[in-house]
């Protein structure tokens, strides 16, 4: 074989033509590298709780906890031990014990709220006087540790992760119990509750209004906005009922509320609702709200002599004529709304002067108050 020629002059001879000839294995330059970019492996992330994406009450056992207070230091050094009072929002307590509660002998009201607490435990001593415990906003899920709470008159729940109500029948005391917020599907097990006469329940996943026969002769006061109820139902023995609140459920009429003979204020706001009627029997109502139905005609409201408040702003109303007709002759009405209703939005400039002219005992029109 004959001897390759040398490059002619003027041509420079690249150190990596020489190199790939001399090698039999990868073409490289002087430096080693064969002119591939390699990246690292890419890493995949893998979810290690699926479940969590669709139960929406999912909660990890083994997710790290959160910040919290350490065990051996004292929120409470400073406080006085004749106190009888204890607030602690927004701390970070996750451990009751933890604060050694039971050196304030005198100790009625405990407020813990918006705080890590998932179990209630309290001393004994502590709980057997305690007249107001709240425990707003925290992780609990379960109503345990309640037996001694025995003299409690004020019970908050409110913003846990509660889904079934029970152990408090020992609580013969308790005048004002707070569920707002929570996974409550059912209202039970109410027995031995005699003495509440406010139950608020609004924000669960209540889709009947049942079982509330044990607070017949002292409820006041029920709140049950935000749930899931179709209908009114079960109110019958509630004689002592004062406010019924039931905004933005699924409710398409008004009925049911014939035995409640004593309601002064009545929240219907927010559901779908297209006639005013079932409200017969409810001659002391006070407030009456409608707001957000598509409620189009003012009617059966000539009896609401006490009437002093009518809101229903969003409505299909277009009649100043019924407006005169079913609300002019109550001495009592201050206050009305109709805004963003055909009343208003087929003629805002002169809207105002014509609810005045028709109810001319107004205080206030909306948001506004009536100039005199």
């Amino acid at each position: 074989m004959s001897e390759p020629e040398a490059p002619s002059e003027g041509v420079k001879i690249n150190s990596l033509d020489i190199h790939q000839k001399e090698s039999s294995g990868p073409i490289t330059n002087a430096n080693g590298w064969d002119g591939k970019l390699r990246m690292q492996p890419r890493r995949s992330a893998a979810l290690a709780n699926p479940e969590a994406l669709e139960d929406s009450d999912y909660s990890d056992p083994d997710a790290p906890p959160v910040d919290v207070i350490a065990a051996d230091e004292d929120l409470l050094d400073d406080w006085p031990l004749d106190e009888d009072e204890v607030e602690l929002v927004h701390r970070r307590v996750a451990s009751i014990a933890a604060l050694r509660l039971e050196r304030f002998k005198n100790l009625k009201r405990l407020c813990l709220r918006q705080n890590a607490i998932q179990e209630f435990e309290l001393p004994q001593c502590v709980a057997e006087g305690l007249v107001e415990l709240e425990l707003y906003d925290n992780l609990i899920k379960h109503i345990d540790g309640f037996q001694d709470l025995k003299k409690l008159t004020t019970l908050d729940l409110s913003f846990n992760k509660i889904k079934h109500i029970k152990n408090l029948s020992h609580m013969t005391a308790l005048q004002e119990l707070y569920f707002v917020q929570n996974r409550i599907s059912k209202i039970e097990n109410l027995d031995g509750l005699a003495s509440v006469r406010m139950l608020e329940l609004a924000g669960n996943r209540i889709r009947e209004i049942e079982n509330l026969e044990p607070l017949q002769q002292s409820l006041q006061e029920l709140w049950l906005a935000k749930n899931k109820i179709s209908a009114i139902t079960n109110l019958s023995s509630l004689t002592s009922l004062r406010l019924l609140d039931l905004k933005s459920n699924r409710l398409r009429q008004i009925s049911g509320l014939d035995g409640l003979v004593n309601l002064e204020e009545l929240y219907l706001s927010h559901n779908a609702i297209a006639k005013l009627q079932g409200l017969t029997n409810n001659a002391k109502l006070r407030i009456l709200d409608i707001s957000g139905n598509p409620i189009a005609s003012l009617e059966n409201l000539s009896h609401l002599s006490q009437l002093q408040e009518f809101w229903a702003s969003g409505c299909q109303i277009s009649s100043f004529h019924e407006v005169e007709r079913e609300l002019r002759d109550k001495q009592n009405l201050e206050t009305v709304y109709f805004e963003q209703n055909p009343l208003e939005t087929n003629g805002p400039a002169v809207y105002r002067n014509k609810i005045r002219l028709a109810l001319p005992q107004l205080k206030q029109i909306d948001a506004t108050f009536v100039k005199v």
